[in-house]
């Protein structure tokens, strides 16, 4: 049937209509459109966001406890440094006096001469002990170091047979502690006749699943394009690790140097060197320990004098540290 008149004016305003709706949603969703790029628009959404869980998550009050919680635990870590400071500087009468003082009353450095005296009557000079202790800590960290870095770069960038069994047994390593491998390593350097010399401080070391664990996790992170990059350019394997990945995995290296600068600084070596011209300097420290009482202020001060060293070493590399805690998730 044909449609009359009045019926064909009804769809066209409904259609009109229709349209015009269409028109005002259209326009209504254009207000809504941001011109800005994506990355900007998704940014400043992620930023309000967070300031909206700021307010919501944090008050003055929360501030003001986190503040205090933090002081005080500020407080009680930086206390024992602190104390060696002050009891470096003490007489014998405030050592020994109760309640004790914290701080210095009447500062003497007469617990530093006595150092000298006590040191300048030994069978060894002092010389002797610090150029032992500086010597192996030098060679066993830089070669730790060294060693480590280069087997990681191995690992990490190259398919190795056994891979993965490797880096089984490396973090299976981790496991064990000194106690346990100290009568082993003793039997290898016995059988190398590395008994009574450096290299049985510094071998152990360089030799440690420590560094190659860490500089492993690091390289595994540097993109393989600059390797592939840098061999279209000519570069060696050796120009590759030494410029490339070396400065870009250097929180983790820092981080070893001062982890192993640490621990050969107050190693006693007692167990693998019996002469006594080739002691560590904590070996002489501790013979000034078991003086008696009558020693303890020329205690305070070598404990004074032991720790400057790996304070120093920490404090000019601090922030390649927190990079590596941040970056590889240690604790």
């Amino acid at each position: 049937m044909a449609k009359t008149k009045e019926e064909l004016l009804n769809e066209e305003t409904s259609q009109r209509d229709l349209e015009e709706i269409r028109e005002k949603l259209n326009a209504k969703k254009a207000r809504h459109i941001d011109s800005r790029p994506f990355a900007e628009i998704s940014s400043l959404r992620i930023k309000n966001r967070s300031r909206i869980k700021k307010r919501i998550n944090r008050s003055k009050g929360g501030d003001i406890a986190l503040f205090v919680f933090l002081a005080v635990c500020g407080v009680l870590s930086i206390l024992p440094l602190i104390l060696i400071i002050n009891n470096a500087f003490k007489p014998l009468d405030e050592i020994f006096r109760f309640p004790p003082t914290i701080f210095v009353r009447n500062p003497t450095l007469s617990n530093f001469a006595d150092l000298g005296v006590v040191l300048g009557t030994s069978l060894v000079p002092f010389s002797r002990y610090l150029f032992n202790t500086v010597l192996v800590t030098v060679l066993g960290t830089f070669g730790h170091v060294f060693v480590a870095s280069m087997c990681a770069y191995v690992l990490a960038k190259y398919r190795v047979p056994g891979s993965l069994f490797i880096n089984g047994l490396i973090i299976y390593s981790l496991m064990f502690p000194g106690s346990v491998t100290a009568t082993p390593h003793y039997i290898i350097l016995n059988s190398l006749g590395l008994i009574d010399t450096y290299w049985s401080i510094i071998l152990p070391v360089m030799a440690g699943s420590l560094g190659l664990y860490l500089m492993r996790q690091f390289m595994v992170g540097v993109p393989m394009e600059y390797v592939e990059s840098a061999k279209l350019d000519g570069a060696s394997d050796l120009r590759i690790y030494w410029s490339i990945v070396m400065p870009i995995v250097k929180p983790a290296w820092v981080t070893l140097i001062i982890l192993d600068f640490q621990g050969l600084w107050s190693t006693y070596g007692s167990t693998t060197i019996y002469r006594e011209d080739y002691k560590m300097l904590s070996y002489a420290i501790n013979q000034i320990a078991t003086a008696g009482v009558a020693r303890t202020g020329t205690l305070n001060a070598v404990a004074l004098i032991m720790i400057t060293v790996p304070i120093a070493v920490f404090i000019f590399s601090q922030s390649n540290v927190m990079d590596t805690m941040a970056q590889s998730g240690m604790k």
